[in-house]
């Protein structure tokens, strides 16, 4: 069995978030059911859909604004520094200064990261998690390959 919300997202995101074949994916109850065929418990697939439904909450309520120079520093919660470690703290930092994160976007990946209830986040469970919430966040305009590379591959290609 897997037993991580994040394992149930990333299935979710890689399976139906860029399948072009339907254009709505399949309803929430077929959903249920093929992620618990795809050994996943009921428990997580409900934590990961309520995990989604705050994520819609959140961009609703922050519409994409276009950047604004930011010279402010992010301050990390004691709970907030302890999951995330200084790694993806650098991560984030970065992307924001290479424009792929702005402040509002870096926000919601904070505060979704907090809400996966996990005791550290690793590199790569963030990336997933900022290409998670920049799809819901930029969803008219979609993820840029050039964002994508960035996040997944690196800021081999970030010039500051």
């Amino acid at each position: 069995m897997k037993e991580n919300v994040l394992d149930v997202l990333i299935y979710m995101f890689e399976n139906y978030m860029f399948d072009e074949q339907e254009e709505y994916g399949p309803d929430q109850e077929t959903l249920v059911q093929e992620l618990s065929q795809a050994g996943f418990e009921h428990g997580m697939i409900d934590r990961a859909f309520d995990w989604l439904e705050n994520l819609a909450q959140l961009c609703e309520q922050s519409p994409v604004t276009p950047p604004a120079k930011q010279d402010a520093l992010r301050h990390y919660t004691a709970p907030e520094a302890e999951r995330l470690g200084v790694e993806a703290q650098g991560l984030l930092l970065n992307l924001e200064q290479c424009g792929v994160l702005d402040p509002v976007s870096r926000e919601m990946v904070i505060d979704q990261l907090m809400a996966l209830g996990v005791d550290s986040i690793d590199l790569d469970h963030l990336k997933w998690v900022i290409l998670m919430v920049l799809s819901n966040y930029a969803e008219s305009d979609g993820i840029s390959d050039l964002t994508e590379a960035l996040v997944m591959e690196g800021l081999h290609t970030c010039i500051h």
